[in-house]
């Protein structure tokens, strides 16, 4: 349960990565697929994070504290906007990979699909560089009230087969129907629980899990 949330700082500089020494929960995904929405669905606030009908908006690392500092939401910028210039677009791409690469506190992705569309070839990059990388990640369809039911399980079927990953893992959310959150936070649970077991073996000398990628493909 999530029972407080606010925003803490935005980052613009990849070298300037902050550490709060409590898990991180990055919020990825092509631009206008909701992530805003999302984040303000999740935390049962309709301003925390700042949404638009202007794809694109999104240029930094956000961060927010969940529950007095027990994670972190890390909304990073979307991607996949046509109508910004390379450089813009490259300086993005930087942001985003200094992040992933440098941050000692980053335990999930939470990559954002429209669930209307087809995983896009800039989706296929992020979920290949994460597989690549073994950074563990979740796919989750948002807008899930824009289809019926069936409308739905035909899509998921369509994503799953193009990210590799399991149809049964993938989430389904709405952030206007107001569906999908027990599941996301029941998610966000495993991985903390999983994290603070790793914390636990550290500290009695163990050598941890080495499960390598935890994704929604196994």
């Amino acid at each position: 349960m999530i029972k407080q949330a606010k925003f803490i700082i935005s980052v613009a500089d990849g070298k300037n990565i902050p550490t709060y020494d409590a898990p991180e929960i990055a919020i990825a995904g092509k631009s206008n697929v909701g992530k805003s929405s999302f984040i303000n669905f999740m935390v049962n606030q309709n301003k925390l994070a700042k949404t638009s009908q202007e794809p694109g908006r999104t240029r930094l690392l956000n961060y927010f504290e969940i529950n007095n500092g027990e994670y972190y939401f890390v909304d990073l910028p979307g991607y996949g906007y046509a109508k910004v210039n390379r450089q813009e677009k490259q300086k993005w791409g930087v942001l985003i990979e200094n992040y992933f690469q440098t941050s000692e506190n980053l335990i999930n992705v939470f990559v954002l699909v429209d669930i209307r569309h087809d995983p896009t070839d800039d989706d296929k990059m992020l979920i290949n560089y994460l597989y690549n990388y073994r950074i563990p990640f979740t796919i989750i369809a948002t807008k899930a009230d824009k289809l019926s039911r069936a409308q739905q399980q035909k899509c998921k079927a369509v994503i799953a087969s193009s990210l590799c990953v399991g149809v049964k893992d993938i989430l389904v959310t709405s952030s206007l129907a107001k569906t999908g959150k027990d599941e996301v936070l029941n998610k966000i649970d495993v991985l903390l629980e999983h994290q603070n077991a790793l914390k636990l073996s550290a500290r009695n000398g163990g050598q941890g899990s080495e499960d390598g990628i935890e994704n929604d493909a196994q």
